[in-house]
């Protein structure tokens, strides 16, 4: 997903530059943040905490984001159960 909005977000630039409006790496940011889902919350409040995002490119916003969302698929894919347990009756044999 990240990577998909990532090339989205670079394809607009693009197009924008290419139509005379080019668009600063602080203004995509910001941009970005904005229309990120409910469940980047977090992760947008600590970006806006320890960065500068004037300064921010849009590079590195994506690295973050990317990192974040594999941390989050990582935390899914661990409470995953591993284990079925099935039940027999008394004298039931698989």
């Amino acid at each position: 997903m990240v990577v998909e909005f990532n090339v989205r977000v670079l394809d607009i630039a693009n197009k924008s530059d290419a139509l005379g409006e080019k668009m600063s790496d602080s203004k995509l940011v910001r941009k970005v943040l904005r229309s990120l889902p409910s469940k980047f919350n977090m992760k947008v409040t600590a970006i806006e905490k320890a960065n500068d995002l004037s300064k921010m490119k849009l590079d590195e916003l994506f690295g973050s984001l990317h990192t974040f969302k594999l941390h989050l698929e990582d935390g899914v894919s661990r409470r995953k159960p591993n284990l079925v347990l099935t039940s027999l009756k008394e004298g039931q044999t698989k």
